[in-house]
């Protein structure tokens, strides 16, 4: 499964970059991970905390790698394009979630704080939504999002109606954030609702 996963691709304004030790300089990211002003606010609602050490993160790299390699899903890490504020330079990661026994995937990103407020989390849901139906086969794209998270409910809820999406309901206590239980809102678009959609995405894949 895991050559389905393309190693790197771009967007309109992004590329997209496989996360594994060869391809992510440890030292390099590290601080945006750990000490970078806003991490708190950046990470308020992720399922990890601000990295301690150097090495916390080179395990992370590690790990993400290791699920690429066995065809769990792949992370990718984002720079914007030349012409872009900041091309060139990291600005987060993005991950595809399948679950291939349910024909589905989920989706995940994390953007520092500097890249807020430029729509990228869009432009990266309309790249995973095209690789999530026509080269991984699948029938159904799901997103979660805690209830308090407006701002990533604002976002998934304009890509998912793009794409004649729903909201499927909001769930009690479905998930658990840190050491609490999480009641989360549910969307979902049907590979029928992206097929009868007319979103023009330009994704230029390299493998």
């Amino acid at each position: 499964m895991a050559d389905l996963f393309p190693d790197s691709f771009e967007t309109d304004r992004l590329r997209f970059e496989r996360v594994g030790l060869d391809t992510v300089d440890t030292l390099d990211v590290y601080p945006y991970y750990s000490t970078e002003e806003g991490i708190e606010q950046a990470t308020q609602y992720m399922t990890w905390e601000p990295h301690q050490t150097p090495k916390e993160t080179w395990e992370f790299v590690r790990a993400m790698g290791d699920r690429a390699d066995a065809g769990d899903g792949k992370l990718y890490a984002l720079y914007p394009k030349a012409g872009q504020n900041g091309a060139g330079e990291f600005a987060g990661t993005a991950g595809l979630h399948p679950d291939w026994d349910r024909r589905s995937v989920t989706f995940g990103m994390w953007l520092r704080k500097p890249f807020w407020g430029r729509g990228y989390s869009g432009e990266r849901a309309d790249a995973f939504v095209t690789l999530a139906f026509d080269r991984l086969d699948l029938d159904l794209v799901a997103a979660t999002v805690l209830d308090e998270n407006e701002q990533s409910k604002r976002a998934i809820e304009k890509y998912v109606g793009r794409w004649g999406g729903q909201h499927d309901g909001y769930f009690r206590n479905l998930q658990t954030h840190g050491d609490d239980p999480a009641s989360v809102h549910r969307y979902s678009i049907t590979r029928e609702q992206y097929e009868e959609s007319d979103v023009d995405v330009a994704l230029t894949i390299q493998d």
